[in-house]
This record gives structure tokens, sequence and C-alpha cells, in this order.
């Protein structure tokens, strides 16, 4: 996959771009429902002899728009993104940085210089898309503002649950830690990534040594508390359980949250080491013990529930969906 990061005023040689069928959309989460849109591009690209395109945007429009703050957390942060729908075997991704001069073009100005001028002889998008100032062009003017340039199909709603498949969805599963249930809107299990660093070092000397992953801020995290995941090191997947938390047990002052997987069958040093954690099953809360030995007794409880788990679930699903 050809990935080309676009700017306003568009800063490539348009000359270049192959005829493309080209799906539009944020695409935060590239969830069930962004799926369908990206292959549905791909499916209209085979059919009519064209080349398959995701057109996606960087940062987030709501940033730039002010709608938030200048800090947003993603389901998928653009490297992720860029990976998964290069997995989905798209043949150009399109990265256009989002600038207020950029969302300050009009719905007509969008398309004529970012899809016909790209060489753009197909559009897909999802039912409620938009574009242009203020949102002002939907996949209802559409017909009207591709100058009879290019043909457009319109997909529509994906639910699950008779509720739709959407990032503000997917958000709100992750943030009230209902993990195992976002498959069935991802297509996969929640991931986030970071880099091993040193510790307090404590679990070892209690038979539990951890890797504390220092995750990148850009990722939205699971609540406080433990959780059956899975740990990618190197190219490899290994089970453990994980705490998200302030350690109340030694630590009366963290103030950073930290994410500590105590990896099963597993004693390398991975200091350093850019690691993956899926998320899967939420055990239990995290809470303060009187001792060390009834934590180790709490630990060892939610190993045996981890492994339990996974071994009921890798009967039906595969280690991971990468």
């Amino acid at each position: 996959m050809e990935v080309i990061k676009l700017k306003y005023p568009l800063n490539i040689d348009k000359t270049e771009i192959p005829p493309l069928s080209m799906a539009l959309g944020y695409f935060d989460g590239v969830h069930l429902g962004h799926q369908k849109v990206i292959l549905e591009a791909k499916k209209q690209a085979h059919q009519k002899g064209l080349h398959s395109a995701v057109m996606t945007f960087d940062p987030h429009p709501s940033v730039v728009l002010g709608k938030t703050d200048k800090h947003v957390q993603y389901i998928t942060p653009l490297a992720e993104k860029i990976k998964i729908i290069e997995e989905l075997g798209i043949d150009f991704l399109f990265i256009v940085h989002f600038t207020p001069e950029f969302a300050n073009l009009l719905p007509q100005e969008f398309i004529d210089q970012y899809v016909i001028d790209l060489n753009v002889k197909h559009v897909v998008a999802g039912f409620d898309y938009s574009y242009g100032r203020l949102g002002k062009g939907t996949m209802e003017v559409l017909p009207f503002h591709s100058r009879e340039k290019f043909t457009f199909t319109t997909v529509d709603k994906l639910t699950s649950g008779n509720e739709k498949v959407s990032s503000t969805r997917i958000r709100q599963y992750i943030k009230d830690g209902k993990t195992v249930e976002l498959p069935e809107l991802l297509g996969r299990f929640y991931m986030t990534a970071g880099i091993v660093v040193h510790g307090d070092k404590r679990g070892r000397t209690i038979g539990f040594p951890t890797a504390n992953v220092e995750t990148k801020d850009e990722y939205i995290l699971p609540p406080l508390g433990v959780y059956a995941v899975k740990i990618k090191i190197g190219e490899d997947w290994y089970e453990g359980v994980c705490n998200v938390g302030y350690k109340p047990t030694f630590n009366k002052e963290a103030l950073k949250v930290s994410v500590e997987v105590h990896v099963f069958d597993f004693n390398k040093d991975i200091y350093g080491e850019v690691v993956k954690v899926e998320w899967h099953h939420y055990l239990r809360k995290e809470q303060k013990f009187s001792g060390i030995k009834e934590l180790v007794t709490q630990i060892e409880k939610d190993k045996q529930n981890a492994l339990e788990y996974f071994s009921k679930i890798d009967k039906h699903l595969p280690n991971n969906c990468e």
C-alpha cells in the first residue's frame, strides 16, 4: 500500500495517480462499519478496473474545529490505522493534514480538489458522511457536486445489538471496561501499544514479575482494574493478567496510571521493547490489600481466572486479529 500525505493546497503531481475507487471517512477504530465502507471501495475497484484507495484525515477534525481540547485519544492512532487499512488490501491511502484552511473549503471545492483532481472515478462513503465547510456536503448532494466525473456508492448503517456500530459506541465500551464485547464492533480485540520501562520491580520479589508498559497517551485506556490480556513481544503472543491502576497496596502517592502485565511462562529481559497489549476480559476492580500474602493469593486467583477464560475462547477465536 502506498501512503500519500496531502496538504492544503494540494502538494502532489496529480498526473501520477491512477484511476481510483476511493473510500472517504475519518475511520477511527477501522471498526466493522468502516471495514464495510473500505471493502466496498475495494470491491468496486475490482469490478471497474480501478485501484482501491482510502482517504482519511489527521489530526482529528474536532481538535481543529475547536470541539475538544488539543489532546485527543484514539481507538486507533494513525500508525495503527495505517497498518489495519493495509491489511485490508488497499492500494493507496491518502492522509489529509486537517487544518482550519482545509476545513473552510466549500463542499464543491473539496470534491473538485480532493476527489476529481485525484483521478477518483468512484466514491464510497457511509450514509452519514459529510464534507466541506460546516459539513454541508452530504451523500444526498454528492451527485450534484460530482459534475458527473465519478460514480458513487452509499453504504448503509451497520448495526450490532440493534445499535449502530460507531466509534462513539466503541469509545464508551472501552471507558466502561466492556473489553470482551469489543470484537463484535471492531472485528478484533482492542489493542494498545507502549514501551516496557523500569518500574519498582516489586512484582518479582513476590513471584509475579511484571512488564511495566508505558502506554502512549494517544490511546484510550480501559478503567482501573485487572484484566485478562494477551501481549505481543517481538513476533510472539503471550497470555497474561494486567493491572491498570495506582498499585494501592504499595504506592500511596502514585499520580500516573500504570499498566503492568504479568506475562505467563515468560522470563526474558524486554526493557526498552515496544509491545502490544490486547485487552480481553475484565476480571475485577483494583483494590488495596492488607498485606503481601493477601495480594499474592489474589494474583494467583486472577491468573487462574485468566487461564480459564483463555482456555474457553481459544477454542473459538484466533490468537489475535492481526
